[in-house]
């Protein structure tokens, strides 16, 4: 079975890493690397891990720094302001 998963046209509300792998061709092991740096932010449940749809087009957009630097949480650069 082949599943056609189109990350910019989908009914979704979140996403697991392997489905984001597939549909992306990133590794999973670059998105968990990505979660642990905070690029990524997923939801638990139990063990499930799962990523907003929402949150998933965010970091698409932006994507990774690439310099091996956490991107700064948007709350931790509001409360600065």
């Amino acid at each position: 079975m082949q599943m056609n998963i189109n990350v910019t046209e989908n009914i979704r509300m979140a996403w697991s890493l392997a489905d984001i792998a597939r549909a992306t061709g990133l590794s999973v092991n670059f998105l968990r690397y990505e979660v642990r740096r905070g690029n990524l932010i997923v939801r638990r449940f139990g063990r499930r891990v799962l990523v907003g749809d929402q949150e998933l087009r965010r970091y698409l957009e932006t994507g990774s720094l690439g310099n091996g630097e956490p991107r700064e949480s948007t709350s931790a650069a509001a409360n600065r302001s």
